[in-house]
């Protein structure tokens, strides 16, 4: 079995009487999409630093590409901060050269790498213009792509999807892909769970600092009841013998609406078909697997509510 790339150990770190992370333990194996989940101030920036040797655990142990120190393998790591900002006077194309000469890349190698990915990702017309004169949204593109030029084996990108339009959000997404696909392994944080649902084979759930859930996308969901609503002006007490539905209740607001709980294992059509069989009209029958952002609404609780709404 292969080692991981990174692994943390009951990590720690305190500001005083404050603990912004409490015992966080995962595992992240090569090639794999990773996203660290919780609302803002959760301590998911906290803990990529402290991955990063940026600032020190409390206690704990962090092993980063076989490891114990990320400033050993500083060239096989990129890395999008939190807080982005570019030399305002270099032309696009010269500052992904930069980036990647700083991580140990030829001059001419860099160059070639800096008008591949700007012609891959829809940047390369922007390629000789100054980074002043780019969008927000421009501007988070290629501070991206200068943080991953020099290929890494492990990249991190704290809130990549922030202020990108919903086009640039996809083109970002392909990117994170297209890195997995060629072995390299992707951690990225957000508090919009669109991103992961579509991205991540493994997520880190946290809130307050400390980890809630640590586990696949499928893992999470399975967390959540399966529900669906019926309306209908008959009663359903004819439903309950089914096998596998596990509650029935009226909606407060709405008499006529009805949810249905059911089991991992019971096929929602087979309520449709005991509604036919028993005669019991239905106005409305829906049903749809929880998403992610129900999941995280549902761990988290009324502080995710605003966060994960964004």
């Amino acid at each position: 079995m292969n080692s991981p790339v990174l692994s943390l150990q009951n990590v720690v770190k305190k500001y005083g009487e404050f603990t912004a992370v409490k015992d966080v333990s995962l595992s992240i194996p090569k090639g794999a999409i990773y996203g660290f989940l919780g609302p803002n101030g959760a301590g998911k920036t906290t803990t990529l630093r402290m991955i990063l040797e940026i600032i020190k655990p409390s206690s704990g142990a962090i092993s980063i590409l076989g490891g114990d120190s990320a400033l050993t393998a500083r060239n096989r790591i990129g890395y999008l901060p939190e807080e982005k900002g570019l030399y305002k006077k270099m032309k696009v194309w010269a500052i992904i050269q930069y980036f990647a000469m700083l991580k140990g890349m030829e001059k001419k190698a860099a160059k070639e790498r800096a008008f591949e990915l700007l012609e891959k990702y829809g940047l390369k017309d922007f390629a000789e213009a100054k980074v002043e004169s780019l969008s927000k949204g421009m501007g988070q593109k290629v501070q991206v792509l200068s943080a991953v030029a020099h290929e890494p084996e492990l990249v991190i990108l704290d809130e990549p999807f922030s202020g990108l339009d919903p086009v640039n959000q996809k083109v970002l997404e392909e990117l994170i892909r297209d890195m997995a696909s060629n072995g390299q392994t992707v951690i990225f944080s957000t508090h919009v769970m669109e991103h992961a649902e579509r991205l991540c084979d493994h997520i880190l759930l946290i809130t307050r600092g400390e980890k809630i859930f640590d586990g696949t996308v499928k893992e999470a969901k399975a967390l959540m009841p399966r529900r669906v609503i019926v309306e209908t002006s008959a009663q359903l007490d004819a439903l309950q013998a089914i096998s596998g539905v596990v509650a029935i209740q009226a909606d407060q607001e709405n008499p006529a609406q009805w949810t249905i709980e059911i089991s991992e294992q019971l096929n929602p059509q087979e309520i449709l078909r005991h509604c036919f069989e028993k005669n019991i009209p239905l106005n409305r029958f829906e049903f749809s697997e929880p998403s992610l952002h129900d999941v995280f609404v549902h761990l988290v609780g009324d502080e995710a509510r605003e966060h994960a709404a964004r």
